[in-house]
C-alpha cells in the first residue's frame, strides 16, 4: 500500500543529544595528510548531509558527499554563519577531512564534531585559507562532523564540491533497542533502548524512491519520527532511508473503513471472519519482517474507521460494529505483541468519542491515537474528562482542516491563511507538550510535496517550495528560527468581483506581498475547480500584472465557485501562497430574457437521477442551480413557447457538463415548420452565447451529438430580444 495518505477527515471531538581536543590553526591551503592509518576509510560519501541553508534546488547539500569532485556541490545563501555536517551513522574515530572548495570558499572556518548533532567541540580552527583542497588532520571522534564557516571569501556563500571525512568506526552501533511505554497514570515516557524518546514528528508524503532525496531534509527540521499509514512489501526502503538518516517510523497499517468522512470500503466486523482473518495475516507477515529494522519505533492499527463507519451502518448496528472493530484491533495487537513484544502498538482515530470503544474492546494497545487540526488542545480536556488510563500520541495534526473553518460568502470552506497555517503547527506543538506525562509527541501533517487542492492546504512544501508552516514546525522541533531564509508573506488577498465573475471574462486580484529578507519575488495565479467539477489539480490561470499588487485574471469558461491561489516565489526554494474562491457566473446579456417561465417542452426529461426530476421548464426558470436532463440517446429536442412573435437576437446556452457537440438553433412561427438559423459541431460546453437575428413565437434547440455518454442538459435556456 502506498504511504501516500488518502482523504483525511474531521477531527470531531464530542458530538459526532567528553573529549576535551585543543584547536589547531591550519595555515596554507594544503595540509600534509597524516601518516597513513590501517583502518582509515572514507566514512562520509554517501552519508546524510544537512546545511544551514542552500542556495537553491540545484545546490543541495547531499551534493557535497555524493563522490563527484567537480559536477555537483553545496551551495549556500550569502551570509555569516553558515555550517554543513555529515551524520556518519555512528560514533567514528576520525582522522582527516578533505575540503574541496568552488570558487565560492570559506576563508575561516571550524571542523566539528558531535555525538548528537547538538553539543559541538572544535576539531580544527583554519584562517586564511584561499580555497582549492583543504586537506586538514584531525584527532577525534564523533557521529556528526561538521564545517562552522565564520567569514566567506567574498560577495557569495560557502560552496563546496566535496566534504570528505575519514577514519574508521569505533564498533559502536546507531542506538537502538526496545521501545516501551514507561511509567504511570500520567507520568508516562515513551522510551528507545531505554532512553528518553518524544516524537518529533510528520506524516510522510512523498514516494519512497524520493526518500534519499528528502529524508536529510526532514531530520534537518529536528524530526526523529515519520508516520506511514500502510506498510507491505515496497516499506522496506523507505524503513532503510529512515534508519540511514537517524529517524524512526510509525508503521501503519489500514482497515476499511479507514479515512473517517467521506471514505468507502465499507465491512462488516461482525460477521466478516474471512477479511479480519485476511489483514491479521498480512499485518502478521510484516511485523514478522520489519520487527528487527533500527527505523521501526511501533505499529498503529487502522485510521479514523471508528468515526469512518457512519459511513456503513446507524443506531444499534453502528454501535455493534464499532465494538467488533475495536475488538478486532485488540485482536491485532495480542498478535503483534505475540510476533514483537520490543514495540508498542497503537490505533489511530478521528474522533476522542473513540476513546471509549478502545477503552472497553481493545486493552492490548499500549496508547491510543488521534488525529486532531484545529481543535487539538481539546483533546487533552476530552482525555482528562474521560478518566482515560493510557498515553496517547498525536499522528495528524496542524492547521484547521476544510471540516472546521466557516464558509466564506461564496458558500466555500474559507481556507487559513500561510500566516494562519504556521500558527496552527505553532499552537499543535504546544498544545501536544503542554499534556506532559500523557501526549508522547505528534506526527503532524505533512511533509508532502503535492502542488494541488489539498497540498496547498495541508503540504508543507508544496511542488518542492518551502511554506511558512515549514519553518513554523522546524523552529517548533528546534527551538531556533536560526539564519534561514524564509518566504514571501502574502496578505490582503482579495478578489473583485468575489461572487460575480463572467465566465471568461476577467476578475482583479490584490494582494500585499513582502519578502523578509529582501529578495526579488515573482509571482503565479493557479485555478483550482475542486468546487466547480471536483477537480483538485491546480492550473495555472492565464492573468496579466497591472502594477502595485494588482492582478488580472480571466476567469474560467466554467461556472460555478473557483478557488484562485496567488503564488510569491523568492527565488530560494521558498513561497507564499494565498488562495480564496470566486464564484463564475453567465456573462451578462443586455436585453430581455424573453424565455423567462414561458411554457417549455422537450423531446425527454429525467424524472429521478441524481438532483433529478430535470424537468424542461427549470431551463428557463432563470435559476442556475436548477437543470434540464435529457434521456442518453440521440438525437434530443427542447423548445420555448413564446407566446406570439417576438424579435430575438441573441441566445444563451449555459450547459451542465452533459453538454451538446453538434446542435442547430430551428425558430418556427407556428409550432409545426420550422427553419434553421444557426448550427454548429464543435460544441465545447460551458456556456455558448449565441447571435441571432430573426422573429418567432417558437424557438427550439436540435441536439444531434452528445459531448459526453449522458444526455443533453441545460441550466438555462437564455433567449434575449
Amino acid at each position: 500500500m502506498s504511504p501516500s495518505p488518502p482523504y483525511h477527515g474531521p477531527a470531531v471531538r464530542r458530538a459526532v543529544p567528553l573529549l576535551a581536543l585543543g584547536a589547531l590553526v591550519a595555515s596554507s591551503l594544503a595540509l600534509a595528510a597524516p601518516p597513513a592509518q590501517a583502518a582509515e576509510t572514507l566514512l562520509s560519501q554517501g552519508r546524510p548531509a544537512t546545511a544551514s541553508s542552500q542556495e537553491g534546488d540545484g545546490y543541495a547539500p547531499s551534493a557535497a558527499v555524493d563522490g563527484n569532485l567537480t559536477g555537483t556541490r553545496w551551495a549556500s545563501r550569502w551570509s555569516d554563519p553558515q555550517w554543513f555536517q555529515v551524520d556518519l551513522g555512528q560514533r567514528s574515530d576520525l582522522s582527516r577531512v578533505v575540503l574541496t572548495w568552488e570558487g565560492a570558499y570559506g576563508r575561516s572556518y571550524r571542523i566539528q564534531a558531535s555525538d548528537d548533532g547538538t553539543d559541538w567541540r572544535t576539531l580544527q580552527t583554519v584562517t586564511g585559507s584561499d580555497g582549492g583542497t583543504d586537506e586538514l588532520a584531525v584527532t577525534g571522534s564523533g557521529r556528526y562532523v561538521r564545517m562552522l564557516g565564520t567569514e566567506r571569501s567574498g560577495g557569495y556563500g560557502y560552496s563546496l564540491w566535496e566534504f570528505q571525512v575519514y577514519g574508521s568506526t569505533d564498533g559502536t552501533p546507531p542506538a537502538t533497542g526496545a521501545v516501551e511505554v514507561t511509567g504511570s497514570q500520567g507520568n508516562w515516557q515513551l522510551t528507545v533502548g531505554g532512553q528518553p524518546y518524544t516524537v518529533k514528528g510528520l506524516t510522510w508524503g512523498p514516494a519512497i524512491a524520493d526518500a534519499p532525496k528528502y529524508l536529510p531534509d526532514v531530520k534537518s527540521m529536528g524530526v526523529n519520527t515519520i508516520r506511514t499509514w500502510g506498510t507491505d512489501g515496497g516499506t522496506k526502503p523507505l524503513l532503510d532511508s529512515a534508519a540511514a538518516n537517524g529517524l524512526k517510523v510509525v508503521n501503519g497499517f489500514w482497515l476499511q473503513p479507514g479515512g473517517g468522512p467521506g471514505s468507502g470500503g465499507c465491512v462488516n466486523y461482525v460477521t466478516d471472519t474471512a477479511y479480519k482473518n485476511t489483514m491479521l495475516t498480512e499485518f502478521a507477515k510484516w511485523v514478522e519482517a520489519y520487527r528487527n529494522h533500527p527505523a521501526t519505533l511501533m505499529w498503529n492499527v487502522g485510521n479514523e474507521s471508528v468515526l469512518g463507519l457512519q459511513n456503513c451502518y446507524s443506531g444499534a448496528e453502528l454501535e455493534a460494529q464499532r465494538n467488533a472493530y475495536t475488538g478486532f484491533v485488540n485482536d491485532v495487537a495480542k498478535k503483534i505483541h505475540s510476533i514483537d513484544p520490543d514495540h508498542p502498538v497503537t490505533s489511530t482515530d478521528a474522533w476522542t468519542g473513540a476513546w471509549p470503544y478502545y477503552q472497553r474492546n481493545a486493552p492490548d494497545l499500549d496508547l491510543y491515537s488521534m488525529n486532531s487540526y484545529g481543535d487539538i488542545c481539546g483533546v487533552r480536556e476530552d482525555w482528562e474528562q474521560g478518566g482515560y488510563t493510557k498515553p496517547y500520541l498525536i499522528t495528524e495534526g496542524g492547521p484547521a482542516g476544510e471540516w472546521e473553518v466557516p464558509d466564506d460568502a461564496n458558500g466555500v470552506p474559507d481556507e487559513p491563511t500561510d500566516v494562519q497555517k504556521a500558527e496552527g503547527y505553532t499552537k499543535a506543538w504546544n498544545c501536544v507538550t503542554g499534556h506532559r506525562g500523557v501526549a508522547l509527541g505528534a506526527t503532524l501533517f505533512h511533509y508532502g510535496t503535492e502542488h494541488d487542492f489539498g497540498g496547498i492546504w495541508f503540504n508543507l512544501l508544496p511542488d518542492g517550495l518551502k511554506r511558512l508552516s515549514y519553518y513554523a514546525v522546524k523552529r517548533a522541533y528546534t527551538a531556533t528560527a536560526g539564519n534561514d531564509n524564509t518566504p514571501p508573506v502574502v496578505s490582503g488577498l482579495a478578489v473583485s468581483p468575489a461572487s460575480s465573475a463572467p465566465a471568461g471574462g476577467e476578475f482583479t486580484v490584490r494582494a500585499d506581498v513582502r519578502d523578509p529578507d529582501g529578495d526579488p519575488i515573482t509571482y503565479k495565479i493557479f485555478l483550482s475547480g475542486n468546487y466547480a467539477n471536483g477537480d483538485k489539480r491546480l492550473v495555472e490561470a492565464s492573468w496579466r500584472s497591472t502594477g502595485n499588487g494588482t492582478f488580472a485574471v480571466r476567469a474560467p469558461e466554467k461556472l460555478g465557485v473557483w478557488k484562485v491561489y496567488l503564488q510569491a516565489e523568492d527565488g530560494r526554494g521558498n513561497a507564499g501562497i494565498e488562495t480564496k474562491s470566486v464564484k463564475v457566473v453567465a456573462p451578462p446579456v443586455t436585453g430581455t430574457n424573453v424565455a423567462l417561465n414561458k411554457p417549455t417542452t422537450a423531446s425527454s426529461f429525467q424524472p429521478s437521477y441524481g438532483d433529478c426530476p430535470c424537468e424542461p421548464a427549470k431551463a428557463t426558470d432563470g435559476r442556475a442551480d436548477t437543470r434540464w436532463a435529457s434521456d442518453w440517446s440521440d438525437p434530443q429536442w427542447i423548445q420555448v413557447d413564446l407566446g406570439s412573435a417576438t424579435p430575438v437576437r441573441k441566445l444563451q446556452l449555459v450547459w451542465d457538463p452533459a453538454y451538446a457537440k453538434s446542435y442547430e438553433v430551428h425558430i418556427s412561427d407556428n409550432g409545426t415548420a420550422w427553419r434553421t438559423i444557426y448550427s454548429t459541431t464543435t460544441g465545447n460546453g460551458d456556456i455558448d452565447t449565441i447571435d441571432v437575428a430573426a422573429t418567432a413565437r417558437h424557438v427550439r434547440l436540435h441536439l444531434t451529438a452528445r459531448g459526453t455518454g449522458w444526455g443533453y442538459s441545460l441550466h438555462e435556456f437564455g433567449i434575449y430580444g
